[in-house]
């Protein structure tokens, strides 16, 4: 059974893979994909995974799959930068441009990326609105409406007794809902470090999904 939680009075059910699922209006959320990071460093002489855009779509794919999500949000930094688009194999382009003609395709623009995406076709936009959820790449803490966003790539750190456990996170707070990077070797956040904790602005608790079950730190 798909776990779920509550947030602006409508029940969200958080992915393992780390994307977020509205079942009343049919829509997957993801954050930070990422798309083309692997070959922007190569450009510089460092050797990243060169799987990972490949990687990343396979997980999407799944997720729409398994949902049957008719609209896609991606909410920002869908490319690690502007020019990804164009680093893009043809192999990914073709896969992408048919997910894009088959979805309703938001993309919200990231401070990587830009409009950058938009030229592979979908909807590109600032900011977002679906029902009471305000779409952002980057968490607004002075603006008290409910709100996805990510640029974060939050996760949650377990240390113990010399050891440090690390989990990709959702990360929630009563107004602000902030996703996980979902692509591929994106690395991530400590939700406990301030920039998280002041984005959120409020009481924060981390949102893991493990072995078919929600599991919830209060973040302190």
């Amino acid at each position: 059974m798909p776990v779920s939680f509550s947030f602006a009075g409508e029940s969200l059910q958080p992915l393992a893979c780390g994307a977020l699922w509205w079942p009343a209006q049919a829509t997957l959320f993801v954050a930070d994909l990422h798309f083309e990071k692997a070959s922007h460093f190569a450009r510089r002489g460092w050797l990243l995974p060169p799987h990972a855009t490949a990687d990343t779509i396979a997980a999407l794919i799944t997720a729409v799959e398994t949902t049957g999500a008719t609209r896609l949000v991606c909410l920002g930094d869908s490319f690690h930068d502007a020019a990804g688009p164009d680093r893009l194999s043809d192999a990914a382009r073709r896969t992408l441009m048919t997910m894009i003609r088959d979805l309703d395709w938001w993309w919200i623009t990231g401070n990587h990326d830009d409009d950058a995406a938009g030229r592979l076709g979908g909807r590109t936009m600032v900011e977002g609105r679906i029902g009471p959820l305000v779409l952002r790449h980057e968490a607004d803490p002075g603006d008290p409406m409910p709100e996805l966003s990510g640029h974060f790539h939050p996760k949650l750190v377990i240390r113990h007794r010399g050891r440090h456990i690390a989990r990709r996170c959702f990360a929630h707070a009563p107004t602000k809902l902030i996703l996980p990077a979902y692509g591929a070797f994106t690395g991530g956040l400590d939700i406990a470090d301030p920039a998280i904790r002041t984005a959120l602005a409020g009481p924060a608790t981390a949102l893991v999904v493990e072995a078919g079950k929600l599991l919830r730190f209060p973040v302190v």
